[in-house]
């Protein structure tokens, strides 16, 4: 999955004229996971959009991957998806028995979480792109943006990365079965359940991992709450195989964009691998969520959260945003 690295992007954004509206909660100014836009006092829709080339062989599995990580972000927020607008880019002398494979998967994935498909649109590309634009509800008091982390709160990551690295494997042939095997389950499992637990239990912060990888959406968070994240590399929990990969040379091209994002904010400890840090760059796809939440309330998260753990913490700003251990 090829985007336009995240400096660029930033740079291009920060050039657009500001616009003013009180109903805006949360805009783009911060780099958050959806937009959020008051209706009432107690009523917000959380917007989103989100596609990709193929991830996976399979068109169904492709298309419900493409939809998990677009209601995902809805799902970052605290927020309840609850209609998509699908987006496709197909050439029209394609096999259309395979779009209708990879709209199904969508739909199901999308009907398996309660949202509708209610229209969306095509055009003639000769690559392949596929996602949705989502549309979700929240309470306006109620909204969990990526800039609330506080200092003394744990980190928690709710799914393994490298997503990014088996899937250049897959496409070069040299994937095991049992790292494809967990990259599909990662890829469809969403993050409902995650959310769900963060906003019973109070989580002050949260974002998920996906094109910019742990440390890109890292830096986003500490960034925003002007805070410092300190990680330790060995909790970080890894896909099947995904260092051995690293070294292989499966890498993508968000490695290099990811780390230039990133830049000098953060530090690293001289002990962690080469191909480690690769993969806290690593590009994800339907990636967990990285969850800042009271210390007190972390136990009971870990244990309600399948495959979630404790990588670090978060401290006082103390010169850089992230701290690699």
């Amino acid at each position: 999955m090829a985007k336009l690295a995240p400096g660029d992007l930033a740079q291009v954004l920060s050039k657009l004229p500001r616009q003013s509206s009180e109903n805006v909660i949360v805009g783009f100014d911060t780099a958050d996971d959806a937009g959020v836009f008051r209706l009432s006092d107690d009523l917000a829709l959380v917007q989103t959009v989100d596609f990709f080339t193929p991830v996976a062989d399979d068109p169904e599995t492709y298309g419900y991957a493409a939809a998990i990580n677009s209601i995902n972000d809805v799902y970052a927020m605290g927020g309840t998806p609850i209609s998509a607008l699908s987006i496709v880019c197909y050439p029209q002398k394609g096999d259309f028995e395979v779009l209708g494979q990879i709209l199904a998967g969508g739909q199901r994935a999308m009907n398996d979480h309660g949202v509708v498909v209610i229209g969306g649109h095509s055009v003639d590309d000769q690559e392949m792109k596929f996602g949705y634009a989502v549309t979700g509800t929240i309470n306006p008091s109620r909204v969990i943006t990526n800039g609330g982390a506080k200092p003394g709160d744990v980190l928690i990551l709710t799914k393994g990365i490298g997503t990014g690295a088996i899937n250049t494997a897959v496409k070069k042939g040299v994937a095991s079965p049992t790292a494809m095997a967990a990259t599909i389950k990662a890829m469809t499992t969403s993050n409902a359940a995650a959310s769900r637990a963060m906003v019973r239990l109070g989580a002050n912060s949260c974002t998920d991992v996906t094109g910019f990888g742990l440390l890109g959406h890292a830096y986003e968070m500490a960034r925003s709450g002007d805070v410092t994240l300190v990680i330790e590399s060995a909790s970080v929990p890894l896909l099947p195989d995904v260092i051995e990969l690293i070294e292989a040379g499966m890498l993508t091209r968000g490695d290099k964009n990811n780390r230039v994002y990133v830049g000098d904010t953060v530090t690293i400890a001289g002990h962690v691998s080469g191909p480690m840090q690769s993969a806290l760059f690593d590009p994800q796809t339907a990636g967990g969520l990285l969850v800042s939440l009271p210390a007190e309330h972390a136990a009971e998260y870990i244990a309600q959260v399948e495959d979630s753990r404790i990588i670090g913490e978060v401290r006082e700003f103390r010169g850089k945003l992230i701290e690699v251990n």
